[in-house]
């Protein structure tokens, strides 16, 4: 059975709600500040710039942490910043509501929604710039909040925010989000993927991001290998588990990783079945669920 979706918008930001008002008008483009051509021609925005390293984050027990050269312990970066951006913009009511409180209301939003940019560094160290240029011609990724947040912290990654990609994952895309859970170094912090036909709302390429203090079930859920990739990833199976799914764990490259889930990803995709994928251990784990609520759904079961 053929599965259809009666109506997904693509979309990126939120201010569309408020097409039939006056909204903020900061000048040059539409006046709304969207991550639009129209608006981001100019526009100056953070910009993270990771490292591109071969080598997988090891699993760790508690929050992400090295020492520098006077032994002192700090934290990672990323996870400070993002963090940090994250609260600054829960400080100015950003969001629809707290997410202790759950008080709703409705906001003009934009590029306001945006905590930096993510991309690769040209230095071969992790960068960050307070003030970079936007270019458009190379579609840049932004880390924006996710304006309904189910949990702390919560933002999305939206890769190449101006190619108005198709909510469906490839190897690039993929690689973007194992680096962010990678720089971020944080075992609470995971990244999530929804695919059309299983609980995606926008049909734009996005992946969810936030931090939860204890593990989820499937992290825990016992695996039984069932075979090595080339590269050395390793591929188990989830047993005694309520739904099916795969682990990916490993590979000698960050790249034989993101191949080898996003080859399965893509296969799934080809075959139109929905699927969820689940970024955890800083990059290290990748859980793979194909998902038949949709199917059912549409047969009314």
């Amino acid at each position: 059975m053929m599965l259809k979706i009666k109506r997904v918008p693509t979309v990126v930001s939120n201010y569309q709600k408020e097409d039939g008002e006056e909204g903020s008008r900061r000048g040059g483009g539409c006046g709304r500040n969207c991550l639009q051509n129209c608006c981001l021609q100019d526009a100056r925005l953070p910009l993270y710039a990771f490292k591109k390293v071969n080598s997988i984050v090891s699993e760790k027990e508690g929050v992400a942490v090295s020492e520098d050269d006077k032994g002192e312990t700090t934290v990672a970066f990323l996870d400070s910043l993002l963090l940090g951006e994250w609260e600054e913009r829960m400080q100015r009511g950003l969001f629809r509501y707290d997410v202790t409180a759950c008080e709703t209301k409705v906001i003009p939003v934009g590029q306001e929604e945006v905590l930096f940019q993510f991309g690769a560094s040209e230095e071969g160290e992790a960068q960050f710039f307070p003030d970079a240029p936007v270019d458009p011609e190379n579609s840049p990724t932004m880390v924006a909040i996710n304006v309904s947040p189910i949990e702390y912290g919560h933002v999305l990654l939206i890769p190449r925010v101006l190619d108005c990609l198709p909510q469906r994952i490839d190897c690039d895309s993929l690689m973007l989000a194992i680096y962010m859970a990678a720089e971020a170094g944080n075992p609470y912090f995971r990244l999530g993927y929804n695919s059309l036909g299983a609980f995606a709302t926008i049909n734009h390429l996005h992946f969810q991001a936030y931090y939860l203090a204890v593990p989820f079930p499937i992290e825990k859920a016992p695996a039984k290998e069932i075979g090595t990739m080339n590269g050395g990833m390793k591929i188990s199976e989830l047993v005694n588990y309520p739904v099916r799914g795969l682990v990916f764990e490993g590979g000698n490259t960050l790249l034989d990783l993101s191949r080898g889930v996003s080859d399965a990803c893509i296969c799934l995709q080809e075959n139109n079945i929905p699927y969820n994928v689940l970024i955890a251990d800083c990059g290290n784990r990748i859980f793979l669920l194909p998902q038949c609520y949709a199917e059912k759904q549409a047969l009314g079961k």
